[in-house]
């Protein structure tokens, strides 16, 4: 460790002194190592208040208002990309929404929405992304044709105020899945700036083949919504991301409850920006830098080693040996 921990400080001091980045210092010390283009991209994380009934439609409009406050302090941060919680417009409740509640969950009734309330603020938030030049990641209720159920989605809508794809919960709960929700059926992907993004929703965070997933459509940030989950959200948000060498946004609700606040982990697993830790509404920026540190550790080497061991690296070094097949060989 102390070899390892000498050289990293080579690195920096040598980056320091001539100004390049982490990665093109590497390079000085590792001719070897390919790195990918330089490329860097500020992404916003918000945390939301969550309001619960889709028929309220001053609820609804209160939130198209929070939401777009907090787009434009991600604008004035310098971000190039927002992204936002579930329910940032609204989580319906399944007892607001069940035919047969509030005392019981049933089939959720969709007429209770106010679509064209709904719509309407959508348009609002387009419409500012499109004056703020801000990608924004928006998560609402996607309708579709009587009698299928809706889907749970995050809208990307591009800096010209476009909807540029949607990505659906595949992988959702007992409740959304049996009462509320059509559920989607790929992953999506989309650039920004040369960076590429996923997209993750609800309860999809505890499975971890869908960032593997997104790891091998060779993403560099996955961006994961929530309302909540069981569990430590924030640390299996730092899991994902190391284990897969990308970045990860987590957003969260706002709230005095809140079990972690959002935040957006690095490739390495640590946190580079967290909202405030009061639950109170909020954005945090980092800039994604593929020429960092974080990332000249765990995407320069550590992700294409991995592909390397997991396509059979070692397959053909194994050996048969007595003592390699009895389990039950002594010291």
């Amino acid at each position: 460790m102390t070899a390892r921990r000498n050289f990293k400080n080579q690195v920096r001091a040598r980056a320091a002194r001539t100004g390049e980045s982490y990665t093109s210092a590497l390079r000085h010390f590792r001719p070897e190592a390919i790195a990918p283009e330089p490329r860097k991209v500020a992404l916003a994380v918000a945390q939301t208040r969550v309001r619960t009934d889709p028929g309220d439609a001053e609820a609804l409009r209160e939130s198209g208002r929070e939401v777009r406050a907090l787009m434009r302090g991600a604008g004035r941060s310098g971000a190039r990309i927002v992204h936002f919680p579930e329910g940032a417009l609204c989580f319906p409740d399944k007892r607001v929404m069940s035919t047969d509640g509030p005392g019981t969950v049933g089939p959720a009734d969709w007429d209770r929405c106010r679509w064209a309330v709904l719509q309407e603020e959508l348009t609002a938030v387009a419409a500012l992304a499109r004056e703020l030049r801000l990608w924004t990641v928006i998560p609402s209720v996607h309708r579709l044709t009587g009698p299928n159920r809706p889907h749970n989605s995050l809208y990307v809508v591009s800096d010209r105020g476009e909807v540029v794809t949607r990505y659906d919960e595949r992988l959702l709960s007992r409740t959304k899945g049996s009462y509320m929700y059509a559920p989607g059926s790929s992953a999506v992907t989309f650039d920004v700036d040369g960076m590429r993004f996923g997209c993750l929703l609800g309860m999809e965070i505890h499975y971890p083949e869908l960032f593997a997933e997104y790891e091998r459509l060779d993403v560099d940030c996955v961006l994961f919504s929530t309302s909540g989950t069981l569990g430590n959200t924030a640390a299996q948000a730092q899991g994902h991301a190391a284990v897969n060498s990308y970045w990860v946004g987590l957003a969260v609700p706002a709230g005095p409850s809140a079990a972690t606040p959002s935040g957006i982990a690095g490739p390495d697993g640590d946190w580079l920006a967290r909202c405030a830790e009061d639950g109170s509404p909020s954005v945090a920026v980092a800039v994604l830098d593929n020429g960092s540190e974080a990332a000249a550790e765990a995407v320069t080497y550590a992700r294409p080693w991995r592909r390397e061991v997991r396509a059979g690296l070692y397959t053909g070094r194994q050996v048969t040996d007595p003592r390699s097949g009895d389990r039950t060989a002594a010291f």
